[in-house]
C-alpha cells in the first residue's frame, strides 16, 4: 500500500451519489439512519475502497435555513484515521465554492469533536436535546435526544 507518514493509507476525496452515501451510513453510523435528502455528498477513499462519507443538506432547524447556511447532516467513517477531518474540511470548501457563507453540524455532548477541530471548525454552544414529536404532529424518534454541541465554519 502506498503510504504517507508510516502505516497510514493515502486518502483521496471522490464524488458519491446520495444513494451510495446513504448505504454507507446504514452500514457504519453508530446512532443515525441516513437523512431524507442532500445538497451534496462527498466520499473519502483509500486506494481500495470508500472509508467515509459526508452528507450535506439544508439546516434541519427552520430558523437556520436562511439560504446561505448548510448543515452536515451525517459524517460517517469506518474509523480510518484522518478521514473525518478530511471530509469536514472538504464539505466547507465545497459549500463555500457554491456561495454558502456558513456550514454547521451537531455532535452529541459526550463526543469530543476532535475531527471538527482538526478541520478548523469552531464549537459555538450546547443545545438542549429534544424530540421533534409534538401532539399536532407525532413522530417516532430515531436519534439520540440528549444535549448536543453545535459547530460552525464561516
Amino acid at each position: 500500500m502506498d503510504c504517507k507518514g508510516g502505516d497510514r493509507p493515502v486518502l483521496s476525496l471522490q464524488p458519491i451519489t446520495f444513494a451510495e452515501a446513504s448505504e454507507f451510513v446504514r452500514q457504519y453510523h453508530r446512532h443515525h439512519v441516513p437523512p431524507q435528502g442532500h445538497k451534496f455528498s462527498i466520499a473519502v477513499a483509500d486506494e481500495y475502497r470508500v472509508v467515509g462519507v459526508i452528507i450535506v443538506g439544508r439546516p434541519v432547524a427552520r430558523y437556520l435555513d436562511n439560504g446561505r447556511t448548510l448543515e452536515v447532516t451525517r459524517c460517517c467513517t469506518d474509523g480510518t484515521p484522518n478521514a473525518a477531518s478530511m471530509l469536514y474540511g472538504a464539505a466547507w470548501r465545497a459549500a463555500k465554492a457554491l456561495g454558502y457563507r456558513r456550514i454547521i453540524t451537531y455532535t452529541l455532548v459526550h463526543e469530543p469533536g476532535t475531527s471538527l477541530r482538526a478541520a478548523g471548525w469552531k464549537s459555538l454552544y450546547q443545545t438542549p436535546g429534544k424530540s421533534w414529536s409534538v401532539p399536532s404532529r407525532p413522530r417516532l424518534d430515531r436519534h439520540p435526544l440528549g444535549q448536543k454541541t453545535i459547530w460552525e465554519m464561516m
